[in-house]
Formats: structure tokens, sequence, C-alpha cells
């Protein structure tokens, strides 16, 4: 699975302060962590930045590219920043993000085809997000391919994107996002790229429960064919659940739980719970999220304390 790197995001108060000082070295650093510890492409998310967007997106992919041969996804509202960073990356890059407005499909699909980027396409009408898989994909079918098969983007460049929600709060939207994760693979032949921004679906929670939460539907979504996430890869242990599902090594029960989760999705099947020590709390908490995020329990923040 493709890693795309989350950390570089002007959300966090860190990168928000080296964006206005400059500071190479601690945006350089960061790159460089994120791909050390495995991330394939890093995520550049410096806002709407209006007024100055183009600037910082060239320093931002300067910065970067001078300590690291890394592929760059270029995140931010602003189209004049989006093309200003095309144009110096030195790898094939991912333009993040498109949506299914007109608007926004006539601004992002000729940038990508103009560049041959790899786009990242979000399930999301004027209206707001679909409430439902089928609607999700609805989007994709009657919006986005269109415009992509005008533009003459290839499929293998086109990353569908269900938009993933937070489980405080939309709990029900895990399994359609989910749900519409498969269905996209299922829409063309051949079948359109997936990712997700993972980190979405703990949003709210407390940070004690939040890595759990992100790694068990990571291994669902990655279940229902998702090919990248835009995810923390400095958490070790998503990391190593990534490595568990693609190797299908399986060096201790949480692995083997994580193993037969993939597999049940992966095969629209219940998983078979029976065998699992619920007197471990390690696989105890794996169960709890399961059912949370299969909306068979109401979520609370002290879900895994019940």
């Amino acid at each position: 699975m493709i890693v795309i790197g989350e950390c570089i995001h002007v959300i966090s108060s860190k990168v928000k302060d080296a964006i206005e000082h400059r500071d190479t070295k601690f945006i350089q650093e960061l790159a460089q962590r994120q791909v050390a510890a495995g991330a394939n492409v890093l995520d550049l998310n410096i806002g709407p930045q209006k007024r100055r967007g183009p600037e910082v997106m060239e320093w931002m992919v300067d910065a970067i590219q001078d300590v690291c041969d890394v592929t760059l996804s270029l995140d931010t509202t602003n189209v004049a920043a989006i093309e200003a960073g095309l144009e110096r990356c030195r790898q094939k890059p991912f333009v993040n993000s498109t949506d299914a407005t007109p608007e926004r499909l006539s601004a992002m699909m000729p940038l990508a085809a103009k560049y041959n980027a790899n786009l990242i396409a979000l399930t999301l009408a004027a209206q707001g997000l679909p409430s439902t898989a089928d609607a999700r994909i609805e989007l994709a079918v009657e919006h986005i391919l269109p415009a992509a098969a005008q533009y003459e983007i290839p499929m293998e460049n086109l990353y569908f994107d269900p938009l993933v929600m937070t489980v405080n709060g939309m709990q029900d939207q895990a399994l359609q996002t989910i749900n519409a994760m498969r269905f996209f693979k299922q829409m063309s032949d051949p079948p359109p790229m997936t990712t997700c921004g993972l980190s979405n679906i703990s949003n709210g929670a407390p940070p004690e429960v939040r890595p759990l939460i992100n790694r068990v539907f990571l291994v669902m979504m990655m279940a229902a064919g998702m090919d990248s996430a835009i995810l923390d890869p400095l958490d070790e242990e998503m990391m190593n659940t990534i490595r568990t599902v693609e190797t299908r090594q399986c060096p201790d029960a949480k692995a083997k739980l994580y193993l037969a989760l993939y597999d049940a999705y992966a095969a629209s099947e219940e998983l078979d719970t029976s065998w699992v020590d619920i007197a471990d709390p390690q696989l105890r908490d794996i169960i709890k999220t399961i059912a949370i995020l299969e909306n068979k329990t109401i979520y609370a923040h002290s879900y895994l304390r019940v």
C-alpha cells in the first residue's frame, strides 16, 4: 500500500509556524523522519494561502526535494499554488484534490492532465457529503469519471477518496465509507486507484484511543481495496499493521486478529471471533473497536473502559 505521510499539515501549530518563518530545517527534518519511517509520498498541506500560495508551495517543494528523493502530494485549495508546485516537482506528483463540483473539476482536471499528475478525487458535491456508498458512487460515475475521460486522464492516475468521516458523531458513515471503497474498485475496467484521509475516522476522539481506531479502520479499508492512505507514518504500530497485512506474517495473537479481520472483510464475511481470548486486553480493545466501526455498539469516548 502507498503510504502518504500526513505530518506536514498547516493545522499543526509547529508546521504553521515553520511556514510563517520559512523554517526550512524544520520542514526538511519532518520530511526526512516520515520517509525514514516508510512514507512513499509526502502530503504538503499548506492551507488556502490565498495571497502567498505559489511562493509558499515553491519554497516547500524545493526545501524537501533538496534532502528527500520522494513523491510529493500538493494539498491546497489554491489552484495557482498547485501549479507552482507542479512545475517544480521532480517526480510524478499527486494533486490533492478535486471534488465532483464543476468548478473544481474544471480547475484540477486540466492541471492533472497537463503535468501527468496523479489526482485525488473526493466524492463530494456542492450540497455536501453524500450519506450513502451508492450516492458516492453516483458522483464518481456521473461527474468525476466523465471529466477524467474528457481530459484524457488515465485510470491509473485517478485516486478516488470516499471522504472518511469521524466515528465520533457520524458513526454510521464508517461502513458506508468502506462499502464505497469496495465499489470504487468495481465501477470500471481497469479500476481506478483509491485513497483516503485515514486519520479523519478518529477526529474528536481522545488521544489515547485515536491510534487504535485508525489501525482497525485501516485494516478494514485495505481489505475493501484501498491502494493508498494519507496517514501518520510516525505511528510505528500503524506501520507494523500495514506490514502485517502485506507480508501476512503472524508473530502474535494481535497480528492474527488483524489478518482475520482483513480476510473477513476481503471476502465480505462476518469476522469469526470465537477463537479470540477476550481476557487479553489488546485483543479485547480491537474487538470493541471493530464493533464501534461496524456501528454495532454506540461510540463513546470511554468505550474501551465499558
